[in-house]
C-alpha cells in the first residue's frame, strides 16, 4: 500500500476517534456524567502526566512479562503445528485437545496455576503462553494445509521425502500464515499479561488497575487502560512490521504497486 492510500485508510479512523474524543470531553464538562465516574480526556492525560514515573515502572514490568510470554507462545505454537503436522495420529488424538483448551475462561485458570506454583512469574508466564500459543498453531496448520497440490506432487515425483516436503515446501509456504497468528497473538499477549497481574503481582499495569479501583481512583485506571491499549497497538505493529520485511516477494492487494 502507497503512503496515498495508508492516508487514506488512516484518517477516517482518526476523525472518528477525535470525534470521541470531543463529545466525551463536552459531555463530562457540561455534568451530563459525573467526573468520578467517567473522567474526561483531558484529566486523564493530566493524571498520566503527574503519575508518569510510577506509571512507566509498573508498564516496564508488563511489557516484559508480555514480550517474554509471547516468544514463548509463538515459539511452543510453532513446535506443537509442527508436530501435529508430521505426526497426523497426534493431531487427531491432541487438536480437539488443544481446542477445548481455549474455551477454559483464562480468569478460570489463573487461580489453578498460582495455586501449582505460588505467586512468582512462572503461572503468569504460562498464563500468557496457553493464550498465546493457539492462534499460532491453528494457523500453521492452515499454512501447511493449503500448500499447492501439484507442487507437492511433483516433488513427491523426483523423490522429496516427507522432511524435503516440510522443510522446503510447506514450512515457507505458511510463514505468511505464520505471521497471521502471530499478530493475533500479539494483540493478546499484552491483554493476557494484565489478567495475570491481576491475580497477583506486586507490580505491573495489572496490579496498578486493583490498586487504582480499591481507591476509586478512576482517572488513574483510564490511564492505565489507554497504556494498555497503546502497548498493544505497538506490539502488532512490530510483527507487521517484521512481516513486510521478511515476506518482501508478497504481491500487493488489487495488483497495485507498494
Amino acid at each position: 500500500m502507497g503512503n496515498k492510500g495508508w492516508h487514506n485508510a488512516v484518517w477516517p479512523s482518526v476523525l472518528l476517534i477525535l470525534v470521541i474524543l470531543t463529545v466525551w470531553q463536552l459531555s463530562v464538562d457540561g455534568g451530563l456524567v459525573p467526573e468520578w465516574q467517567l473522567p474526561s480526556p483531558t484529566s486523564i492525560l493530566q493524571e498520566m502526566i503527574q503519575g508518569w514515573p510510577r506509571l512507566m515502572l509498573n508498564t516496564s514490568a508488563t511489557i516484559k512479562l508480555a514480550l517474554i510470554g509471547f516468544a514463548g507462545g509463538a515459539l511452543a505454537g510453532f513446535i506443537i503445528a509442527a508436530i501435529l503436522h508430521l505426526i497426523p495420529f497426534v493431531r487427531k488424538a491432541v487438536y480437539p485437545l488443544l481446542v477445548v483448551s481455549q474455551n477454559v475462561p483464562v480468569i478460570a485458570i489463573g487461580p489453578i496455576l498460582t495455586i501449582w506454583l505460588g505467586y512468582g512469574v512462572l503461572p503468569k508466564l504460562i498464563l500468557v503462553w496457553i493464550v498465546c500459543f493457539f492462534p499460532v498453531s491453528v494457523a500453521m496448520l492452515n499454512g501447511f494445509k493449503d500448500t499447492d497440490p501439484n507442487l507437492r506432487n511433483y516433488m513427491q515425483m523426483i523423490g522429496a521425502g516427507k522432511w524435503q516436503l516440510f522443510s522446503r515446501l510447506e514450512l515457507p509456504n505458511a510463514v505468511t500464515h505464520l505471521f497471521s497468528g502471530l499478530k493475533i497473538a500479539a494483540s493478546y499477549a499484552v491483554l493476557s499479561a494484565v489478567v495475570a497481574e491481576w491475580l497477583g503481582a506486586d507490580k505491573g499495569l495489572g496490579h496498578y488497575m486493583i490498586l487504582s479501583s480499591k481507591g476509586y481512583e478512576t482517572a488513574r485506571m483510564f490511564a492505565a487502560v489507554f497504556l494498555i491499549v497503546l502497548l498493544s497497538l505497538a506490539v502488532f505493529g512490530a510483527v507487521a512490521l517484521i512481516e513486510r520485511l521478511v515476506i518482501r516477494w508478497r504481491p500487493a492487494k488489487g495488483g497495485g504497486r507498494a
